[in-house]
């Protein structure tokens, strides 16, 4: 699915934004639906460590926030979404640049819905690989990520 102007808006405003663009990830892509995004991350002066690789904060930095706001745009207003708990396995030192590939099923979303029916909040876990050229893994993060519908009270319209 190509981008659509707003998500390449989007995209230039990660880009841009201060906070995101001192991790050294770029925003490459940003399906129009949300489903997909593309992150790279190069080695250069700014992402690289005292022995000469990626840095483990920009690795985890440049992958962050994606899922958390992949659900928050494709699940809508009347869903309250937040990052819980995050880990990273370091695999392979990143000596060059590294993607992740994000994406997110519509199946995802029905069993989410779903799982909402029955209970008040769940708890989903997703992985994302960061990988070189050659599609060899370097870095892997774990995100777990709190969902549950919003009950109209006033401390879900200030969220």
């Amino acid at each position: 699915m190509a981008e659509s102007f707003r998500t390449r808006f989007m995209r230039w405003a990660f880009n841009l934004f201060p906070a995101y663009r001192g991790t050294g990830g770029r925003v490459t892509y940003i399906a129009a639906d949300w489903s997909e995004v593309r992150v790279k991350l190069p080695l250069s002066w700014r992402t690289r460590n005292y022995v000469g690789t990626i840095f483990g904060g920009s690795l985890y930095g440049a992958v962050d926030p994606f899922y958390m706001i992949m659900l928050i745009k494709r699940l809508g207003p009347e869903y309250i979404v937040w990052d819980k708990a995050a880990t990273v396995r370091f695999r392979k030192p990143g000596r060059g640049t590294l993607r992740a590939h994000f994406f997110l099923p519509q199946d995802e979303l029905h069993a989410i819905r779903a799982a909402l029916e029955v209970t008040p909040s769940v708890d989903r876990v997703y992985q994302v690989d960061l990988v070189d050229s050659g599609g060899v893994v370097h870095a892997t993060v774990e995100k777990v990520v709190y969902i549950r519908r919003k009950d109209n009270s006033p401390n879900d319209r200030a969220a």
